[in-house]
């Protein structure tokens, strides 16, 4: 583990470090009973998994502004001007810088996700009450550590440019590590978090077709994340349908509905139109409106919405708040245990293949 940072990720604007105040109990599991044998088969496929960081191809050349200016020769700027209808026609230079920095905003809230995905998993190591969870979630702790180091070396090595963590993003991390219930870490992190990267990152692939070492190390990651989900999936499979009190589980649907909300309506590339001096009160309403980034809502919440139902969590007070934003959609899709993999909605291909221009034999795929 040994990069040269060429570009460091800055900083948000509490500084280097930031404290989230946490009391829960730690349990020790003094049966070693072992009878869970779902988490045991899943701790072993990930131990069998691993990988380490430093057998991806780091040497390739990565310039994704070469490979944006290609795309723009090809008419790229052109069909973005006419699919997306923005506030004012770009200029073929403001469609490469916007090209970039979402790429470049989008990978810097992977790595910030995947740091609050470390510290959440290290707590329920001492959280979980059962020995066989406490061994999964270690084996995830080490695969977290590895996405953090990947996701920062290819920022600040090869890209070049990146963001500190978005506020929403931020606020969302600190309720799942402060909070004192174990269920609510797992139901926050490995259900809400890591449900909606998985499907990120196949947008990333989508994105990123020529690029070859980001292609490696999402098809890595998603491996890893469709296990972390399915983790979650497992380990609360009964609670909410056999263990909760009425009064415990709306406060579990109070927090899926806010949850929801911090990911899916405040997780908009403000930051973005801030670096590149556009109006935000202009910009923002128009991204978080175009069929782009609504394809791309819905698909967040593709394995999110059949897990939960899965759990006993698609109550009727979630369905109307999930209906009210259109995700009911998705419920009889098959959960993270049926099927690891995320298929994006079909809209979404239809945007996504508009824009392929320049890409010869760059077909949107989602494997």
């Amino acid at each position: 583990m040994n990069y040269e940072q060429r570009n460091p990720v800055p900083l948000p604007e509490d500084g280097p470090s930031h404290g989230v105040a946490a009391r829960f109990d730690t349990f020790f599991d003094w049966r070693y009973a072992l009878e869970q044998q779902s988490l045991l088969r899943l701790y072993e496929k990930g131990k069998a998994a691993s990988w380490n960081a430093t057998e991806l191809p780091w040497d390739t050349d990565v310039d994704l502004e070469r490979m944006a200016r290609e795309r723009q020769a090809a008419g790229f700027g052109g069909v973005l001007n006419q699919v997306l209808d923005p506030p004012r026609p770009l200029e073929p230079e403001e469609v490469i810088q916007l090209n970039l920095n979402m790429n470049a905003f989008m990978l810097s809230q992977f790595l910030h996700g995947e740091q609050g995905a470390l510290l959440a998993t290290a707590k329920i190591v001492q959280q979980v009450p059962w020995e066989e969870a406490k061994f999964y979630a270690a084996n995830q702790v080490a695969d977290e550590a590895r996405h953090v180091e990947v996701y920062h070396r290819y920022l600040t090595e090869k890209l070049g440019l990146s963001y500190p963590v978005h506020p929403s993003l931020g606020q969302l991390l600190d309720d799942i590590v402060g909070d004192s219930r174990w269920d609510v870490t797992y139901l926050g992190m490995q259900i809400m978090v890591e449900g909606l990267a998985l499907a990120a990152f196949g947008l990333m692939k989508l994105m990123m077709p020529n690029e070859p070492l980001i292609q490696e190390i999402t098809t890595r990651i998603m491996s890893d994340e469709s296990r972390h989900v399915a983790f979650g999936v497992l380990s609360l499979e009964h609670l909410y349908t056999r263990e909760m009190s009425e009064a415990e589980l709306r406060e579990r649907e109070d927090f899926v509905i806010e949850a929801t909300h911090l990911m899916r309506d405040r997780l908009l590339m403000h930051q973005v139109f801030d670096r590149l001096g556009w109006p935000q009160d202009v910009w923002v309403p128009w991204m978080s409106q175009t069929p782009f980034m609504t394809g791309f809502r819905q698909m967040l919440f593709s394995k999110i919405v059949p897990n939960l139902k899965r759990l006993g969590l698609l109550t009727p007070r979630v369905r109307e708040a999930y209906g009210k934003l259109d995700l009911l959609r998705f419920e009889d899709l098959k959960d993270s245990v049926e099927e690891p993999g995320v298929q994006p909605p079909e809209e979404l291909l239809q945007v996504l293949s508009q824009f392929m221009v320049g890409e010869p034999g760059a077909a949107p795929s989602p494997s």
